[in-house]
């Protein structure tokens, strides 16, 4: 099944520079669960952009780093719509790897409401 182009996860959508991880990690709204940890800043675009922070520190195979990414792409891909106007940093915790792709993805779930009542504009 792939994304229909206006859910594709484009350059626009991600986070790839240096400057742009930074700005996200000085002052982060954070919320966490069991595998991950969320950092979220607002931006001034019309649409949300993603990066991901898997670390071998953390998820020692890289088979696993790439299956949680996929995941979580996917999982964002989803509710684009929802996130609008900010930059997210998703990073993984120990043992996130030893959790079936549905838990994760409830887990995500999770997070992108959590995220949206943080980060709503008062």
């Amino acid at each position: 099944m792939s994304a229909g182009p206006d859910r594709r996860l484009t350059r626009e959508r991600r986070l790839r520079k240096a400057a742009e991880f930074s700005r996200v990690f000085a002052r982060p709204q954070r919320v966490h669960s069991e595998s991950f940890t969320v950092l979220a800043r607002a931006n001034d675009r019309s649409e949300p952009r993603l990066g991901l922070a898997i670390a071998k520190r953390r998820i020692r195979r890289a088979s696993d780093r790439n299956r949680l990414k996929r995941l979580v792409r996917e999982s964002f891909r989803h509710h684009l719509s929802e996130l609008t106007g900010l930059d997210i940093v998703v990073m993984a915790k120990t043992g996130a790897e030893n959790k079936e792709n549905a838990a994760i993805f409830q887990e995500l779930e999770g997070l992108w409401q959590k995220l949206r009542s943080r980060c709503e504009p008062s």
